[in-house]
């Protein structure tokens, strides 16, 4: 193995984990929703009431990203948005019933996906792992 096709091998990666997702939703019923769609969703589960700039900050995208992907939500039914009503600038997002009735399935697709991930690698090499590519994640 050559240490430079590392860039190339994370992506390959991330493809297949997509895939696998995207395959996981529609067993399940779940269209029109991509992994950032999912991140959202799970920021939520978390913390059940949550700023456009929080979302933004937990799943590490921009705002004006958030905003779009938090619109389509919304159309989906999975989401609701609300203005504080003290600065009507902040927007308040929250899962409604629809969306909180896809989380026990999210927990069950993540779960499967990590397990399959981590399979023979041991509980030091996954802490070793996250850590390295947390470190390469703040380096770039």
């Amino acid at each position: 193995m050559n240490p430079n096709d590392i860039i190339s091998l994370i992506s390959k990666i991330r493809d297949k984990v997509n895939k696998r997702l995207i395959a996981e939703m529609e067993f399940h019923g779940i269209e029109a929703i991509v992994t950032s769609h999912g991140d959202i969703l799970y920021a939520l589960d978390q913390k059940n009431r949550m700023t456009m700039a929080e979302i933004a900050s937990v799943i590490r995208k921009d705002k004006s990203t958030v905003t779009s992907l938090v619109d389509k939500l919304v159309k989906l039914g999975y989401v609701s948005k609300e203005r504080d009503t003290e600065d009507t600038r902040v927007i308040y997002v929250t899962l409604t019933r629809e969306g909180q009735e896809l989380m026990p399935i999210f927990h069950q697709i993540s779960r499967e996906l990590l397990e399959a991930f981590y399979v023979g690698i041991t509980e030091e090499e996954k802490e070793l792992l996250f850590s390295l590519l947390n470190r390469v994640y703040t380096n770039l």
